[in-house]
């Protein structure tokens, strides 16, 4: 028989379960009454029940040796249910889960396991002569919205933010799953030629291009022709358009490849002005989430934070840049220090390789494919792609199951009356989710896909508590995307082997928290407060009229002190590294997948095909086996989309006005959420801090 290409070893399916409400992830909000923003990891009292120890999926006599992994895992790790059990003073110093082999880090040793894990790499393959005749068979069969003809070009318009999550037929914006999967479809499809990708102004972080560019690349193997159009052109478009084959561009083009920034904004002038004090408790020197409220400037420590990571992302660009266009580095960096903004110097330097219009681009792709002046060229457009069943293409799935849970956007433990579609992580969906693939036979490994700042810290805990019990039973994957970090890191602790992009944001293991003291405030316009309370603490986060009492203060410093060792203690446990080393990495620090991978708080680098590989691996499925991944589940559309996706405008719901009453009425509790600078700056996330925004508003129009 012949043998089955090797890209699509995994065909994604959908089940309809229970939906997941996602959306793009925001600030921490401001709370009438309390800054409930504590960026940890779990609640201040938690324990551990006993769980069995994970498995450590070895692979069977089936496989054959794997290709070697361009950067070792590190913490390959089973579970102690002695965690936690013994006193501060009885761990400290140790690795806070099994003894495993020592490897020396700089003098010191901490636990950890080395294992080379495969890559996931594409590798295209022809398909056998019977191959291409049953495809031809289901071709004749498809439905009408599938049938695309002979010679099309598929034309995919890469702008605007890109959600990590699957996307129903109603609903607007592009998906990452669909994006990719029609690169997949068309690599293999007979009828598609090529692919003319448009690229505009991206409101996605650097893991989904990241995500994007990897799969321009594999189509390439194809032989197809894979052409950019950039209008708009700024770094990240750069990127991805400089993987492509060609780069053009219209004469009056708006090319702006100038370097990258890094910029944060604070509040604390504004809010002295109107008569607000912030009282915040930090832990972790590079925990900067309560700066923007207690510093006039950036500290020291975040600003070499921010210089660390701006200078990989920067790095990684000019590295694969260059190398796309068959440039050195220096090249590239003084072209950028030149300040070129004319498109005729682009051409003439080489980066891009002709000015011309979208027609003219369309007509000599007409010209190349030997298509009559008279005839239009046959397109087919993303959206109307995204209905081809992989199945129609000869590349449906084998037996084998993999499920695949989403977890996009922030994190919150119960869906509030206010929240919309696609407005987060709801932890009860979430674990929902969790436990039917825990109690399926069918599933034979699970990943778990993150794109989350953190959120609600007992919600983050939940998820951890049953990813542990799921990967007690098979092989759990984390697969990180944009940013994966506070609670969304949490989350993927609880894995067994973690898997990040070059660029993905994670970590950020610190506390901040605090309360406004609204007494100046309420003092200037009128207002005032009074309470009657019993109990020595009664009114520590009651009373927002007056700043804390020294004996409050010293309580409330305690309790983030508590709950930072909570954090560090947990996320060292779950990487089976000593309390000491994780204390080096934590301190409220994010760092990139590169630089979390040195460290040990990620096991590999690469993007959800490479999980697929690793949850083969673990569940020994030999890698030449494919598999079907089961995507649990798509959002059911709301009303407003469909009717919004059926061409009414007129039905939106302001969704930043929603956000915010959501965020305002369900802010309470312990907060595990990731610099809101860090990640809008960083990832080019279009909301911000609905509250921000409107005070914003409010100070423009005094």
């Amino acid at each position: 028989m012949a043998t089955s290409p090797s890209p699509p070893y995994y065909t994604p399916t959908i089940t309809k379960m229970s939906k997941l409400l996602l959306h793009s992830p925001h600030f921490t909000s401001i709370h009438g009454r309390t800054l409930s923003s504590l960026l940890i990891l779990s609640s201040p009292h938690f324990t551990l029940s006993p769980l069995p120890a994970l498995p450590f999926h070895r692979p069977s006599s089936l496989f054959l040796s794997p290709p070697p992994s361009p950067l070792r895992s590190f913490h390959r790790r089973t579970f102690s249910v002695r965690a936690f059990d013994s006193s501060e003073e009885e761990t400290k110093g140790k690795a806070v889960g099994p003894e495993v082999n020592k490897i020396d880090d700089g003098g010191e040793t901490f636990a950890s396991l080395r294992e080379d894990y495969p890559t996931g790499e594409f590798q295209f393959e022809e398909f056998s002569w019977w191959r291409k005749f049953t495809v031809k068979l289901k071709l004749l069969i498809a439905f009408p919205w599938e049938r695309v003809r002979k010679g099309t070009v598929l034309t995919m318009k890469l702008r605007g933010q890109i959600s990590d999550q699957l996307k129903s037929r109603f609903s607007s914006g592009l998906s990452l799953p669909q994006i990719c999967e029609n690169i997949v479809k068309a690599t293999y499809d007979p009828r598609i030629s090529g692919i003319y990708l448009h690229v505009e102004t991206l409101s996605c972080g650097w893991g989904k291009v990241e995500e994007i560019r990897r799969h321009i690349l594999d189509f390439k193997q194809s032989g197809k022709f894979i052409v950019a159009y950039a209008p708009a052109c700024r770094e990240k478009e750069y990127y991805l358009a400089s993987a492509c084959e060609e780069i053009f561009a219209p004469p009056s083009a708006y090319f702006s490849l100038l370097g990258l920034t890094v910029q944060a904004s604070f509040l604390r002038g504004v809010l002295d002005k109107i008569g607000i004090e912030p009282q915040v408790v930090r832990i972790g020197k590079y925990k900067s989430a309560g700066d923007q409220l207690t510093r006039t400037t950036m500290s020291e420590e975040n600003c070499e934070m921010l210089t660390a990571l701006l200078n990989n992302i920067y790095g990684d660009w000019l590295d694969k840049v260059s190398s796309a266009q068959g440039k050195t580095r220096e090249d590239l960096e003084n072209f950028i220090n030149e300040g070129v903004f004319q498109v005729e110097r682009l051409k003439e330097e080489g980066w891009i390789t002709k000015i011309c219009y979208d027609d003219e681009v369309i007509s000599m792709l007409s010209e190349r494919l030997g298509m009559q002046k008279d005839k239009n060229l046959p397109m087919v457009d993303y959206r109307k792609y995204s209905r081809v069943r992989k199945w129609t293409l000869g590349l449906s799935g084998g037996k084998d199951q993999i499920a695949l849970i989403r977890a996009s956007g922030s994190i919150s433990r119960v869906r509030s009356p206010l929240s919309v579609p696609s407005s987060g992580i709801t932890a009860e969906q979430f674990i929902e989710k969790i436990r039917s693939v825990r109690e399926s036979k069918r599933y034979k490994a699970a990943i778990i896909r993150i794109d989350s700042p953190g959120g609600d810290a007992l919600a983050s805990d939940l998820m951890w508590r049953e990813i542990r019990l799921l990967a007690a039973s098979k092989p759990v994957i984390a697969s990180m995307s944009d940013v994966a970090a506070s609670g969304g890191y949490y989350m993927a602790m609880a894995a067994g082997t973690i898997v990040a992009e070059n660029l993905t944001l994670t970590g950020s293991i610190g506390v901040v928290t605090g309360k406004f003291n609204l007494g100046n405030l309420y003092e200037k316009i009128g207002f005032n407060k009074e309470i009657i309370s019993r109990g020595r603490y009664a009114e520590l986060l009651a009373a927002e009229n007056r700043p804390f009492r020294p004996d409050e203060a010293e309580l409330f410093a305690k309790s983030a002190q508590n709950a930072y060792k909570q954090f560090r203690d947990k996320a060292a446990f779950s990487r089976s590294m000593p309390v000491e080393k994780m204390e080096e990495f934590a301190q409220g620090r994010v760092w990139t997948g590169k630089d979390a991978a040195s460290r040990g708080l990620i096991d590999a680098i690469g993007g959800l095909s490479r999980a697929i590989a690793i949850a083969k691996l673990k569940a020994n499925i030999p890698q030449d086996r494919r598999v079907t991944v089961v995507e649990l589940s798509r959002p059911s559309p709301s009303l407003p989309e469909i009717l919004s996706g059926i061409g009414n405008t007129l039905v939106g719901v302001d969704r930043t006005l929603k956000v915010l009453l959501e965020e305002l009425t369900f802010s309470d509790g312990v907060q595990a959420r990731m610099d809101g600078i860090i990640f809008q700056r960083l990832e080019g996330y279009a909301y911000a801090n609905p509250i921000f925004t409107l005070l914003k508003d409010y100070l423009s129009s005094l």
